[in-house]
This record gives C-alpha cells, structure tokens and sequence, in this order.
C-alpha cells in the first residue's frame, strides 16, 4: 500500500490554494430526505436494489481479474481497504466488507450515514462510515475505490475525480457507475421513471450526465486510465443486465495511467 506523502498525487485544490467542495447542498438534501427506505427494496430506491446485484457482480469480476483472485474465493477482498463514495446507506459498502474488506464510506448526506450506521450494527459489520465529502477526505492507500451513480450529482467534477485519484493506491483499482447522457436515459431515467414513480421526481438531471468519452478524459486528467467500459441496460422482463448497449447507463474499471 502507498502512502499519499510518498507518491505524486493529482491535487484537489483550486489554482488560489482554496480546496472546492463537491456536493451539492440541494442533492444532499434531497437523497438525504430518502434515507428512511433507502433498505426497503419496495420504497424509493427499490430500482437500486434491483441494479445492485448487477453491479456487484462486474465489481467482482474486476476484483478477481486485476488482484489475481480465484471466483470461488468467498472473501476476495481479504487484507484489503476498500472505499465507497457516495455510498448512500451502505447497499456497496455492506457487499464489500462480507467479502472481506475494511471499508470506509462516504456520503454527504448526514441521513444516510445515520441510516448506513444503524442497519451494519445489528450485522456486526464494522464499516468506517463519514459525512465528508472526498475532497476534504484525506486518505489514500485504498485497494478498491467505487463511486455509483454519484458523479452525476456531485459539484465541482473535477476535484471530485482528483479525490478519487488521491485515495487510489498505486496498484488499486476504481470502479464508477453513471448514466449516459442519451436520448434513451433522458426517456428512460428522467421522463418515464420519475413520471411512473419508479425514482422520485428530481433524481436525475439529464443535462448533468456524462458521456464515456467525457468521463474517460475526465479520469485522464487526474492520471487515471480506464480499462474496461460495460453497458447497463434494462428490460421490463429481465430488469438489469449487463450490456455492449452503453446507451442508458454504463459501469468501467479503472487503474492508474
């Protein structure tokens, strides 16, 4: 493991020294106001829990590949420090720390932290959880770093990936999740799932989705490279599936360049 003092890191910091924060004081709130259900699959982050398995499986599978991990190892993460931000009330971080992590998570809404703290307990499950955002974080080292579904509602994308890149070990391995900014997300994300209550009206913002190739040279700037892109598509019958489809939604695996 790398300690930040000892590797060249991207900065997170301003050209005036002052650090810029990355949330947004109305998406906290309003993720912040969800936080009660977020564990009920039924409630109103019932279409997370069906995405969820989905993507822990390419986190999985990119875990096995990049550390050289056996599929039938139960605690691929073993050793390891895994980082989740915008973690919510813990549906990644929880997975992460069954498979063996020392996890920390990250989220900006004090709602979820308190919602992610009170459903571990009872699991015994020891998941460093804090309300910070990740530029004013501090930490480095960490094996795995996820970021789902968070890019989009974050301030500031910029410092937002710099603090990614800056509590990436040297050798580790990131995983982000985001919708594409398409025609089909905007009738598939904003228009017909907020409109049949399928996600709470004000989730998303077209307007505020990335491209993969916006992103990709996102990453490039903090010294990241991604390595793998992978669709996430959906259907009425068979819910979420991987995909080469990355019209609504995509996952990719990133390293250090």
């Amino acid at each position: 493991m790398t300690n930040a003092s000892t590797s060249k890191r991207p900065s997170s910091e301003s050209v005036s020294g002052a650090t810029k924060s990355t949330i947004n004081p109305d998406e906290a709130a309003h993720f912040g106001a969800l936080a009660a259900d977020w564990w009920d699959p039924n409630g109103s982050s019932a279409m997370l829990h069906r995405l969820n398995p989905v993507r822990l499986g390419y986190i999985r599978d990119a875990i096995d590949r990049h550390f050289g991990v056996d599929t039938s190892v139960l605690k691929p993460l073993a050793g390891k420090r895994a980082l989740d931000v915008g973690c919510g009330a813990g549906l990644v971080c929880e997975p992460l720390a069954r498979m063996g992590a020392t996890v920390t998570g990250l989220d900006a809404a004090p709602e979820n932290i308190a919602a992610a703290k009170a459903h571990a307990e009872p699991q015994r499950l020891d998941i460093d959880y804090r309300n910070v955002g990740i530029e004013k974080f501090g930490e480095s080292g960490f094996d795995l770093v996820t970021s789902l579904e968070v890019i989009e509602h974050v301030d500031d994308t910029d410092s937002f990936v710099a603090g990614l890149a800056n509590a990436l070990a040297d050798d580790g391995l990131m995983i982000l999740s985001t919708p594409n900014r398409t025609a089909m997300s905007k009738l598939m994300l904003v228009n017909l799932a907020e409109m049949t209550g399928r996600i709470p009206k004000g989730t998303h913002h077209h307007d505020q989705f990335f491209t993969p190739e916006e992103l990709e040279k996102l990453l490039a700037k903090a010294g990241l490279k991604v390595t793998d892109t992978t669709g996430l598509s959906y259907s009425p019958s068979h819910g979420f599936s991987l995909s080469d489809n990355l019209s609504l939604n995509y996952l990719m695996t990133v390293v250090r360049g």
